[in-house]
């Protein structure tokens, strides 16, 4: 029987039980604080981020994995699995997902690379799919073919409470950054083809801004895979986190509601505060 290891790099933003509960194996991105380098999700944190850009009024820069550390990495791997999906962040959004295809072309066909045309639990929402594949008992083209039917079914969006983050990386300019914190606008950022837009604007207070945010989903996506749903944030307020949980409960019927915090990587981008609610629709 082949033996088929889950593999991702860090962006999948899935917590450590996950990971441990169906035995994902992960490759770390690069975060850089100034000079000094760290690993996603190894030897950084989301608070460090915070205290570096508050401290340097900059923001941390983040680095993709190279081909070399991608075919020491699937060599492993090889070494106790007989194949290996791995999955990466949009390639739209980072080199990381060419760097790990070069290096599977070192493994004749064992290495199977998955560009998942996003980020964050979205990332992780394709790559659970997978393990329930795998414990289904379906073969490699099987769950390579499934999770290629899905690649364009993931909800992936946030809200996002301040613009600074997005205004340091280039991504808002200096009259929106203004704007929103004038009229308390907290844009609602979505993932479509592999890359990030604005999809809504909110205004008022964060919490009752996410929690619109929320109801608009449930009436735009009236049907979608009830098997999980993430949401995911960058160290929102409990109270905020614990709402929209009930919210969620609320105008959905998942099996699983999971919470998890979003990584360096992502965070590094987004800023705190920021807030998703991400799942698969049908």
């Amino acid at each position: 029987m082949n033996k088929i290891a889950i593999s991702s790099d860090s962006t999948l933003d899935l917590s450590k039980e996950l990971l441990e509960k169906y035995h994902i194996h992960v490759m770390p991105l690069h975060v850089l604080l100034g000079d000094k380098e760290y690993k996603d999700g190894v030897d950084i944190n989301p608070n460090d981020i915070f205290n570096y850009v508050r401290e340097t009024n900059t923001l941390p820069k983040t680095s993709a994995c190279t081909q070399f550390e991608y075919s020491d990495f699937f060599k492993k791997l090889l070494e106790e699995y007989d194949s290996v999906i791995h999955f990466n962040i949009s390639s739209k959004c980072s080199s990381t997902h060419n760097d790990a295809r070069l290096a599977a072309l070192e493994f004749d066909g064992k290495v199977r690379v998955i560009d998942s045309l996003n980020l964050s639990t979205g990332q992780g929402l394709l790559v659970l799919k997978a393990c329930d594949y795998l414990n289904e008992g379906l073969n490699l083209e099987e769950i390579i073919n499934n999770i290629n039917s899905l690649l364009d079914k993931v909800q992936t969006s946030f809200v996002v409470d301040t613009t600074d983050y997005l205004y340091k990386g280039g991504r808002c300019s200096a009259a929106a950054l203004v704007a929103t914190k004038l009229l308390l606008i907290h844009p609602a950022i979505e993932m479509k083809n592999g890359t990030l837009g604005v999809k809504k604007k909110y205004r008022g207070n964060l919490k009752k801004c996410i929690e619109n945010y929320v109801k608009d989903l449930a009436s735009e996506f009236s049907s979608y895979d009830d098997t999980r749903v993430f949401i995911t944030h960058s160290s929102c307020d409990d109270d905020i986190v614990s709402a929209i949980n009930d919210i969620v409960k609320e105008h959905f019927k998942f099996k699983e509601v999971l919470t998890t915090v979003a990584g360096s990587v992502v965070t590094s981008h987004c800023g705190k505060g920021t807030l998703g609610v991400l799942f698969i629709t049908k």
